[in-house]
């Protein structure tokens, strides 16, 4: 049942936070429900300025610390996998979206709503589309168009980490290659060129590709090299005469999105001919590690977190590319994010909890 933007959502008990609000159906482009729950909830706290813009919510104090902490989650899950309801079994909470990032978003407007004079100020982020596309994404949406509201000294983004820190994040660059050959009937095939059959040792090379794993702040990456997709074929008594392959590389944040693209190419090209192509279709730059922080550091001093390398893409980069430092620290397990079985459990939303109130509590 999805309660109405004006009814308020629990309080004292994250387990039944996230619960309500994984309850509160918001696949990427449907959240105006859970945002209005949440706005209403915010505009409770006479200690927080708060702005709308579309469906994104800034929350900001203003104590007149010399610093500002960037609290940041997004709103939006995959689509529902038989999992739409929230299944709560001892302390352990089933659900599309309780890890990615019910669970993070819950910490956050839990914080937003208890502390009223935080030793450092504090700007609470929610923002919406963070599952699809870059182009659509809410906090590219809300850097567009008020920029002013995300000023920050640093930023710690929810998404889901076993409760540890993982620090800036690696880059994604997607390429697709199009290799070309030459029509023939398949009854004589050595009349044309198979433009499928040129793929094979290239794609052999992608196999064998052994990946750098820069250590960065203590922080060992490892990058990835992946055909993700292969599109080609005229019909059944062809030979092809192209053929598209789609190839995702993940890069650490010592390489720019050009020197990651730069690679690739130096990696294709014995495979290339004349006719042949290749385009970027997209490509995010990494954010270097804030372990070095003042925040971030004292957090992880201060709860004894383990610290390492976020393998994965988040907005950690978006906020690092605009000068913030920022890393990643939530509730839930990122391996079984998006899963059917999706979970978070107490014990982890209570430890972001502490950790996160821990640094709200002490002056930077």
């Amino acid at each position: 049942m999805v309660p109405p933007p004006d009814a308020p959502l629990p309080t004292g008990d994250l387990l039944a936070l996230t619960a309500a609000l994984v309850d509160i159906a918001s696949p990427s482009f449907s959240e105006a429900i859970i945002v209005e729950a949440i706005e209403a909830e915010l505009r409770r706290c006479d200690w927080l300025t708060v702005d709308r813009v579309g469906d994104n919510v800034v929350a900001r104090t203003d104590q007149g610390h010399p610093r500002r902490l960037i609290l940041a989650g997004h709103t939006d899950t995959v689509p529902a996998n038989g999992n739409e309801v929230a299944r709560v079994e001892g302390d352990r909470l089933y659900g599309v979206g309780s890890a990615d990032m019910k669970g993070g978003v819950a910490v956050m407007l839990e914080l937003a709503r208890t502390v009223r004079n935080p030793a450092i100020d504090v700007t609470y982020v929610f923002y919406a589309r963070e599952e699809v596309a870059a182009e659509h994404s809410g906090l590219s949406e809300l850097y567009a168009a008020r920029p002013d509201l995300l000023v920050g000294d640093a930023a710690l983004l929810g998404e889901p980490t076993s409760a540890a820190i993982e620090a800036g994040c690696q880059g994604t660059l997607r390429m697709e290659i199009v290799l070309a050959g030459a029509r023939a009937h398949t009854a004589r095939p050595w009349m044309g060129r198979n433009a499928i059959h040129r793929l094979g040792a290239l794609l052999a090379a992608i196999d064998a590709y052994e990946p750098r794993r820069p250590i960065l702040e203590g922080c060992e990456f490892r990058e990835a090299l992946s055909a993700v997709s292969v599109t080609g074929g005229v019909a059944g008594n062809v030979v092809p005469d192209r053929v598209e392959l789609v190839v995702n590389h993940r890069f650490a944040p010592d390489r720019t999105p050009a020197e990651a693209e730069a690679h690739v190419r130096e990696l294709l090209a014995p495979f290339l001919e004349e006719g042949d192509t290749v385009a970027v279709l997209d490509a995010a730059g990494g954010a270097w590690p804030a372990v070095g922080d003042p925040v971030v550091q004292s957090l992880i001093v201060n709860e004894g977190l383990s610290v390492g390398a976020k393998l994965g893409w988040t907005d950690a980069s978006t906020f690092s590319s605009h000068g913030v430092p920022a890393a990643n620290f939530g509730p839930g397990d990122a391996t079984i994010a998006h899963t059917a079985g999706e979970f978070v459990e107490r014990a982890q939303l209570d430890a972001v909890h502490r950790g996160l109130l821990g640094v709200l509590s002490r002056p930077s």
